[in-house]
C-alpha cells in the first residue's frame, strides 16, 4: 500500500509540470511586451522593499562571519589558541579537529541575534547613503536655473592658412 502511494506521489510531481495549464495563454509576442511598472510605488515602499533585500542577502555572510569570530572567541579563552589536536577542538571551521565541541544553543542563538543586528546595520547604512546620494541630486537639479534650457554652442577650430589640411606645416 505505501509503495504504491508512493509511486503514485512520485509520478504526479514528476509529471506535473508536463501538464501545466496556465490561467492565461499569451503568444510569444506579447509575453515579451509585459513590463512590470513600478512608478505607481511611493518611494518609501521602494526604500523598504531595498532595505529588505540587503537585509536578507547580507545576513549569510554576516552568519558566517559572526560565527568564525565567536568560534575564534571561544578557542582563544579556553586554550589560548592551542594548534594540538586536543587544543583544536574549540577552533573554528578551517582549524577544527575531529571531536571538535559545538557550540551551546545559546550561544548559536547569540549568534543568529548578532548575524541579523548586522545583517540590519549594513542595510540601514545603505539606505541613509542612497537617500543622502538621492537628496544631494534633487538639490543640485533644484540649483539649476529655471526657464529656459542652457544652449552649449560649440565651434570648431579655426584651421591655420600655412599649414596643410590637418594643420601641420610642410
Amino acid at each position: 500500500m505505501k509503495k504504491t502511494l508512493f509511486l503514485i506521489l512520485f509520478f504526479s510531481l514528476f509529471l506535473m509540470p508536463i501538464f501545466q495549464v496556465s490561467a492565461q495563454s499569451l503568444s510569444t509576442t506579447e509575453q515579451t511586451q509585459i513590463v512590470f511598472d513600478t512608478t505607481g510605488f511611493p518611494q518609501w515602499a521602494k526604500d523598504l522593499r531595498r532595505w529588505e533585500i540587503v537585509t536578507f542577502g547580507t545576513f549569510p555572510f554576516s552568519l558566517f562571519f559572526v560565527t568564525f569570530a565567536t568560534d575564534m572567541m571561544r578557542w582563544y579563552n579556553t586554550n589560548g589558541m592551542d594548534f594540538s589536536p586536543m587544543g583544536r577542538r574549540y577552533a573554528p571551521w578551517p582549524f577544527r579537529s575531529a571531536g571538535a565541541v559545538e557550540m551551546s544553543s545559546q550561544e548559536l542563538r547569540r549568534s543568529i541575534f548578532l548575524a541579523a543586528g548586522l545583517s540590519m546595520t549594513v542595510a540601514f547604512v545603505d539606505l541613509f547613503v542612497v537617500n543622502r546620494n538621492r537628496n544631494n541630486e534633487r538639490r543640485r537639479l533644484e540649483s539649476l536655473p529655471s526657464g529656459s534650457t542652457v544652449t552649449i554652442e560649440r565651434t570648431p577650430p579655426e584651421n591655420e592658412e600655412s599649414g596643410g589640411e590637418d594643420g601641420i606645416e610642410d
